[in-house]
Formats: C-alpha cells, structure tokens, sequence
C-alpha cells in the first residue's frame, strides 16, 4: 500500500524529457574542457564522414576508367583508406574525452543523489521502500549512460551526417537531395513523436513497476527471519510472484510499443531506399548519371541507413534512459522537509539544558496536533524518563529535540541554542541515542561502536566495549572486533546488538543522552550489569529514557506521565506512587504482569 502511494505521487510529479536532460545538462557545464575535446573531435570525424561517399564515387570512376591510368585508381584507394583511418582515430580521440566525462558525471550523480535521499526526513522515507529508493539510485547511473551515449555518440553526430549528405546530394542533383532531407526529417520527427506520445507513458509504468519489485525483494529478504520463524516462505513468493506479473504485463505492453515503432521506421526506410535508387535510375536511364554518381548516392544511403537505424534505435533508448533518470531528477528538484536555515550555525553544547516554549506539532497525516502549545525544562544532568502509553508523545518528543522534524509553533532550545538555527548534523552529534532495537550497519564491530566517533584510536573503542560489558563477548569472536556483523546486526543476538549500541553511545561521549529502554534486550544478568554502565554513562549527563519496563526509572530524577501530548503527571517514583493517579495505575499493571 505504501509502495502504491509512493508511486501515484512520483506519477503527479512527472518531469518532462527536457527537464531531465537539462538536470543532466547541469553535469556536463562542470567541465567544458572534456565536453568540449569531445565536441570537437566529434565533429572533425563527422566531417571525415561525409567523404566517405566521395571516395567511394572517386574509386569507382578511377575503376571504371579502365587500367590505361593506374595512378588514379591507386591515389583514389589510398583517399578510401586514409578517410576510414582518420576517421577511427578520431572517434578515438573523441572517446577519450568522453569517457571521463561520463564516468565523472555518473558517480557524482549517484554521490549526489544518495546525498539528497539523506536529506529527506523520516517521513519520506517512512513512506517509501528502501530497496526502491536504492533501485533507482543505481538505475540512473545506467540511464545517464544510456542518454548520453545516444545523444552525444549517435543521434548528434547522426543528424548531422544526415543532413550533411542530404545538402550533398541538393547541391549536385536538387530532387534527389530534397527527397533525402525531407524522408530524413519525417523519419527522425516520427520517431519522436512516436516515442514521447507512444512509448513514454508504457516505459514510466515498467520503471515504476522495476523499483517496485527492488522494493517487494528488499522488505522480504531483509525481513527472512520473520519470514521463517512464520513458515511463509510461500506466501511470500506469491507476493512477489504478483508484483513480478504486474511487472510482465507491463513491459510486454512497452516491448510491443517499441516493435510497432520499429515497424514504421523500416517501412520509412524502405520508403528512402526505393526514392533514391528510383531517382537514380531514372536519371541514368535519361543519360545524366555516371556510375560513380550511382557509387555516391548507394554509398550515401548505406551510410544513411545505418545512422537511421540507429537514430531510431537510440531514441527508443534516450526514451528509456530519461525515464530511468527521471527518479533522481525529481530528487534534485525535491526540497528537504527538514533543511537548515539559512545562515544555520554549529550547536555549542553546555550543560545540557533542554526547553520546550509554547511548541505545537502534528504529524502530516494527523488531524489533531499532538502537542499544542506544549512547554517544558529539563535541568542541565538531569535525568528524565518518559512514560505513558504508545501513541502519547514519548518518542515524539525525543524526536523533535533531535529535529528529525519542524515544528509548526513554538521553540525548542538545547543550551539556549533554538535548534531550527543550528545545522542538523552539529546538533545530532551532541545527541546520543540507544534505541530499544539498534540496528547496525554490516560493518565490522570496531566500525560500528566507532560510528559516532571515526577517529577514535582502537584503545578507546576497547574502553567504551568494557564499560558496556561487550568486550568480552568480541573477543571471543573468531575475529574479535573485525567480526562483520550483518545487514542490520543479524550476525549478533539481541543482547549482543543492545551491548554494541550501548558501547557507541559511550564512545560518542555526547552532552546529552537519550535511552529507549536500551536494556530491554538483555537477559536478567546482563541487564544488571549493563544498568550499571548505563549508570555511569548518564553521569554528567542531561539524559531521557523512554521507559517501557517501570523497574528501570524508580531512579530517575524527574518521571513525565504522557497522555495525548500532554504530561499529565511528574514527579519521583515514590511520589506518582502516593498519588495514586495513571502513573500507580501503570506500576500496579506492571506488578501484575
């Protein structure tokens, strides 16, 4: 269902091929020098080109002329061959600029378009699959080579090899040129046309239809565990069983376009080839052709056959590739939903005082706002937990200190710094969180703890691993801390994950601290031992736990009853116990269970 919404709104922001290829115009203007050594040898071997119809009539007239004058028939051999030698080496020459070029533009748009995905906020990427999103990261790259290299090396250099031998013709034999040019423009419009009202609409559902199937593969295999813990592997084969059918009937109807406009180009070259030949033997049947002018004009339509083709063919596949990078066009044409200001300055930490003023926020698909006019401090080291049921603001909260999303009233300040005026990644830096199910990168172990601090030295790494009692459990893996963990940790238990998070945080060493009942995945033993850690990591520290288990927060210094956006309850454990309102009624619950 996601998916589907991801897809009708990408379908309302369709971009048009002009608008595409000035996004990949934008590459090319970084470097003049190599698109210009391409353009210009480029052209110096078109013009090579249109002499190989001249030296293919030079010959044969040399031929034909009979053996009496040898040195003519040698001097129009060696013209023959030295145009196909000059004109190898220059498209040679024109390949070296180009394949920089290309290579360059292709990992910067795929550095740039990962960099843009980063950008967007938690809720775009909450309503779209990653393994679409990668799927159509990699395919641009691929339908910027396609694009190019049907512009730069086909249809430029072919247009103008076709209306170079078209003027040719013109000049010598006026009705067999203005035959030439205008099959020439019918050809290359039809194929246009065909291909942007035809073709286009049919392509853009098999790309869409493409990234979905990335996306369907990536939620299965990322999730196989669940899947077999469910023995579901079969309905989950018939679930990509359907999309990949959807994907078939798709590209059958897309393959099917692009054969019917196959057909009506080569009827149109059919068309060409019978004007021409006709034209000439109708002149050489009144007397007015020689048969090197027959030589000029077959060799003229040979080579204006082949270029035909493929314009048509490369359009089919500029086509193709436009679609294939439409994806990240319309990245670099998206606004971040959460972007720095103008002017945004680096977070100076503090003391670690957080405040919320008059705040209101609601999520973009919320009626309500879950916080209206929401206010609170949290004292420099204090440590505050966070309760209530799912749904009441918990993690929200946590979430706005961070600025993964704006709030739409109101200021939040972190050391009397208004977060919407600091860079995002300064102030993230200063934020370490332990979520309730870390997920890791699958990376090695001293990669992972070393996340929130690169340039730590290996010394430090091990310490932050002992004070989250991770060490020995490392260093009993065959590879210690060079063991790779896999996609998302799955390498490692539950505990062993909860442990490595716990290890980056003390690492990372941040003024403030933010825990998700970071010790809900340890067994009773562990639990203990990592509590104490934890105890020694928040000091110092302005720390918020998210508490889902009450036993671990009866040492908080401040404990926060959430209900519907509003705290409705704070104070220590014991005194929310002798209240005896929602806070005793949640200890009473947990007691029971």
């Amino acid at each position: 269902m996601e998916q589907d919404e991801d897809d009708e709104r990408s379908r309302r922001r369709v971009l048009s091929n002009g608008q595409v290829l000035a996004f990949i115009l934008g590459y090319w203007r970084r470097r003049p020098a190599l698109i210009a050594g391409t353009v210009l040898f480029t052209l110096a071997a078109i013009g090579v080109e249109l002499l190989v119809p001249r030296a293919a009539q030079a010959l044969v007239d040399a031929a034909v002329a009979g053996p009496a004058r040898p040195a003519n028939a040698w001097r129009a051999w060696a013209f023959f061959v030295a145009v196909s030698i000059a004109l190898a080496a220059l498209r040679n020459f024109s390949g070296r600029f180009w394949n920089p070029l290309a290579a360059r533009t292709m990992k910067e748009m795929t550095d740039e378009g990962f960099k843009r995905v980063q950008a967007f906020s938690a809720d775009w990427h909450g309503d779209t699959f990653a393994g679409a999103t990668v799927r159509r990261l990699s395919r641009a790259i691929w339908g910027y080579d396609t694009v190019a290299d049907a512009i730069v090396i086909w249809i430029g250099p072919a247009l103008l090899v076709l209306i170079g031998l078209s003027v040719q013709m013109m000049l010598r034999w006026p009705l067999v040129g203005g035959f030439s040019l205008a099959m020439v423009a019918v050809y290359i419009a039809s194929n246009i046309a065909l291909s942007n009202v035809y073709v286009r609409q049919a392509q853009r559902r098999s790309v869409a239809m493409d990234s979905r199937i990335g996306g369907a593969l990536a939620d299965s295999i990322a999730s196989n565990p669940t899947v077999k813990s469910f023995g579901a592997e079969a309905r989950e084969e018939a679930r990509i069983g359907a999309i990949t059918t959807d994907w078939r009937q798709a590209v059958i109807s897309t393959w099917n376009r692009y054969l019917d406009v196959w057909l009506v180009q080569n009827l149109m070259l059919t068309a060409l080839q019978a004007g021409l030949t006709g034209l000439m033997i109708l002149r050489w049947t009144r007397g007015e052709g020689a048969a090197g002018d027959v030589a000029f004009v077959i060799t003229s339509f040979l080579v204006m056959s082949g270029y035909l083709r493929n314009i048509g063919d490369n359009i089919r596949m500029a086509q193709r590739g436009l679609a294939d990078v439409e994806d990240v066009a319309r990245f670099a044409r998206t606004e971040p939903q959460v972007a720095d200001r103008p002017g945004a300055t680096a977070f100076v930490a503090g003391r670690g005082e957080v405040v919320f003023e008059e705040v209101t926020f609601r999520y973009k698909s919320a009626g309500a706002p879950i916080y209206d006019r929401f206010s609170l401090k949290i004292a420099p080291r204090e440590r505050l937990a966070l309760v209530g049921p799912t749904g009441s603001g918990k993690s929200t909260f946590v979430k706005l200190v961070q600025r993964l999303y704006d709030i739409q009233g109101g200021r939040i300040l972190i050391d009397g710094q208004d977060v919407a005026q600091l860079t995002q990644g300064s102030l993230r830096r200063a934020i370490a969180v332990v979520p309730q199910d870390p997920a890791l990168f699958h990376r090695t172990i001293v990669e992972n703890i070393a996340y929130g601090r690169p340039d730590a030295s290996m010394e430090e790494i091990a310490l932050a691993a002992r004070r989250a009692r991770a060490h020995d459990f490392i260093t009993a893996l065959p590879r210690g801390y060079e063991t790779l963990v896999g996609e998302r940790g799955v390498k490692l238990s539950g505990s062993e994950r909860q442990r490595v998070a716990l290890a980056r945080a003390f690492l990372a060493d941040a003024p403030i601290l933010v825990l998700d009942e970071a010790t809900s995945s340890l067994d009773v033993e562990t639990e203990a031992q990592v509590q104490a850690a934890s105890e020694a990591l928040m000091a110092g520290r302005t720390t918020i736990v998210i508490a889902h288990r009450l036993s671990t927060i009866w040492g908080a210094d401040r404990i926060l009853v959430f209900e519907d956006g509003q705290v409705i309850e704070q104070g220590r454990h014991r005194e929310l116990l002798a209240i005896g309102g929602a806070y005793a009624r949640l200890h009473a619950v947990a007691l029971g269970a």
